[in-house]
């Protein structure tokens, strides 16, 4: 994406109070689950369906004068997924990068928080209850982490979605790096020259 710059925390800090700041996370826990009994799950990852009708995380813009960057995404993360999202904190340890976008002035800042099976059921029965339900969040969708014999259902079709920003990347790169995808699931996915 042109104008995106990757970023060390202490320098996107740094940057001035013209900068606005916005934080997401990327929520996954372990899913023993099958699909039609016999598809490994492996792992939920959650997404949501923004307002805009494009895919995104949950997270968005923290105010840095008065909370700090994790303050601000766990406020957030209460009030797009509810009280579920009050039983775990994500903390810096769970930064994965900051990037800059020059034309707008804002720093985007993406963690990756591993919860429990326990919490994400939490998070998913209780979204629906929470405050920006059904205003900025219409709801949350699981990720599909496989890939049908048609070699198009699944994380394939997915991915033909519209996502906000650079989210598309970020999952790419994100359950990559984590190994969370089958070996040689993202093999014909492109990733894009995300890795700056």
């Amino acid at each position: 994406m042109a104008g995106v710059r990757k970023l060390a925390l202490e320098e996107s800090l740094a940057l001035g109070p013209n900068w606005r700041h916005a934080c997401h996370v990327l929520l996954y826990a372990p899913d023993p689950g099958k699909l039609f009994g016999r598809i490994p799950l492996r792992y939920a990852v959650l997404m949501q369906m923004r307002f805009d009708g494009r895919l995104g995380f949950p997270g968005g813009f923290v105010q840095l004068r008065k909370e700090s960057l994790e303050d601000g995404l766990n406020r957030e993360l209460v009030e797009e997924l509810g009280e579920g999202a009050a039983a775990f904190r994500v903390e810096r340890a769970d930064h994965r990068h900051s990037r800059a976008i020059s034309g707008q002035h804002i720093v985007t800042h993406f963690y990756v928080k591993c919860l429990s099976q326990e919490q994400m059921t939490a998070v998913e029965m209780g979204a629906p209850h929470a405050k920006d339900h059904g205003l900025e969040v219409l709801g949350l969708v699981r990720v599909p982490l496989y890939t049908l014999h048609d070699g198009v259902g699944g994380l394939p079709a997915f991915l033909e979605n519209t996502f906000i920003g650079t989210a598309r990347e970020q999952l790419l790169e994100t359950l990559q790096d984590l190994g969370l995808l089958e070996s040689g699931s993202v093999s014909s996915i492109k990733i894009s020259a995300f890795h700056q």
